[in-house]
């Protein structure tokens, strides 16, 4: 029986779309051993209602355990599925309201830029434990991460681990994908796609319908739709040739244009500080799934397009090949990319396990920027593994859109200060004040 442990389930949306993919395949009716783990009491009763509400609606017939023992979840397991958010929203929201007091502004927060790198500092030292973990518990298994920033913590993982099944897993390409054929009036589905770079920052390479290069469609699309025009990704296509994968709001932050000028702000509709929006409409919904399942209502989520993780298991445990875009070491993947980093390229998942493809070079420009935010993860990884408290100031100074805001010494004084904020948070070594 394939045992799936659930690592983090404070997310409760994460976890009704993984469990009611698997839930609602048929052939594992009965087949399958769900583990849960939180070190929140309150969050992992909560879970473990909400799986057994899925099981029992879907007629899954699933084997359901929930345990505040990590050993014993990761114990024998064949597949982890980790949602990691070390300080959860207090921290974030340190994150935004120091930065906010220095002038600094952002949206997400949660993959480079100062808010990226401290949640980089609080998460890369949990991944690690993780794996270790894992290497010594069930290091045949498939650790498939659904926790930001990716591109940092697996390249820690691999790194500093003897396990190496760390897959990062994200809607942004598919959802990309969808997006992009919509709008071009084709379905996804006959459309050609390849995509590649790094997670929140991949950048569609191939567009294709029938040997059709579909670009030029999306420039008519584009140029009929003034609303359309005024995008951060539009703005970014028009000057680097190639659609990202990621949202608007999550782009603008990770180049150096756009959000220190308020006019370019207001003009493209960048919302700023979006981040804080988002995890309290996640708060409510976990209150909501709370009240939904007092009330007996139906929580299981039908005709939705698979969640990445669910894809990929469902494949392995199927033996149905499935392309899914994975973030994985780059080992020949993508050849004017750092070897050993993380990168986001598509896979052949099937009984045998993830297959990643390999891209070759992406265009120059789009390595450039790449590059530009693989030096941030870099140097926010070496602050972790190397315990050297002068990277964090490096990673900072080095991040586009805090570089293109501050000078030096506020840099310096910003970190000092998220520093002292999160305290016990950050590996100890780099975490007391100088």
């Amino acid at each position: 029986m394939p045992r799936i442990a659930l690592v983090g389930v404070a997310h409760v949306e994460l976890t009704r779309r993984v469990l009611s993919d698997l839930f609602l395949h048929p052939e594992l009716r009965g087949q399958l051993e769900i583990v849960l783990h939180d070190d929140d009491p309150g969050v992992l009763a909560t879970s473990e209602s909400l799986v057994r509400a899925l099981d029992t609606e879907a007629d899954a017939a699933a084997t359901i355990l929930a345990t505040a023992d990590r050993h014993k979840a990761l114990d024998g397991a064949d597949f982890v599925v980790a949602y990691l958010d070390v300080g959860g929203f207090e921290a974030t929201l340190k994150d935004f309201e120091i930065p906010h007091r220095y002038g600094l502004r952002q949206t997400i927060g949660d993959t480079i830029g100062i808010g990226g790198i401290f949640r980089g500092l609080r998460t890369i030292p949990a991944f690690v434990d993780l794996g270790q973990q894992m290497a010594e518990l069930c290091p045949d298994a498939w650790l498939l991460s659904c926790s930001d920033p990716m591109a940092m913590t697996g390249w820690a993982v691999e790194e500093a681990t003897a396990f190496g099944r760390f897959v990062g897993v994200c809607h942004a390409v598919c959802d990309t994908h969808i997006y992009l054929a919509d709008l071009v009036g084709r379905d996804v589905d006959d459309v050609d796609f390849l995509s590649a770079g790094l997670n929140h920052q991949s950048f569609v390479l191939r567009f294709e319908a029938g040997g059709t290069d579909l670009y030029r469609e999306l420039d008519n699309a584009v140029e009929a739709d003034e609303e359309l025009a005024r995008h951060v990704r539009v703005e970014l296509y028009r000057r680097f040739g190639y659609f990202p994968t990621q949202s608007s709001e999550h782009a603008a932050e990770y180049v150096p244009w756009f959000l220190r000028h308020p006019g370019e702000t207001t003009r493209l509709g960048v919302p700023v500080e979006e981040y804080l929006r988002r995890a309290g409409k996640s708060l409510h919904q976990y209150e909501e799934t709370r009240r939904a399942l007092s009330a007996g209502k139906p929580l299981l989520i039908r005709y939705q397009h698979q969640e990445p993780a669910a894809a990929a298991i469902l494949a392995m445990l199927t033996g149905q090949p499935k392309q899914v875009y994975v973030n994985v070491r780059n080992g020949g993947l993508i050849d004017n990319l750092q070897a050993g980093s993380c990168v986001e390229v598509p896979a052949t998942v099937d009984a045998t396990g993830v297959h990643p493809q390999a891209v070759g070079e992406l265009p120059i420009q789009l390595a450039a920027l790449n590059r530009t935010f693989l030096n941030v993860v870099e140097l926010t990884v070496r602050a972790v593994l190397d315990e050297d408290r002068r990277h964090i100031y490096h990673a900072a100074m080095l991040d586009p859109n805090t570089a293109a805001t501050l000078p030096l010494p506020a840099i310096e004084r910003l970190c000092d200060e998220l520093i002292a904020a999160h305290g016990s948070l950050l590996p100890a070594a780099i975490g007391t004040v100088r």
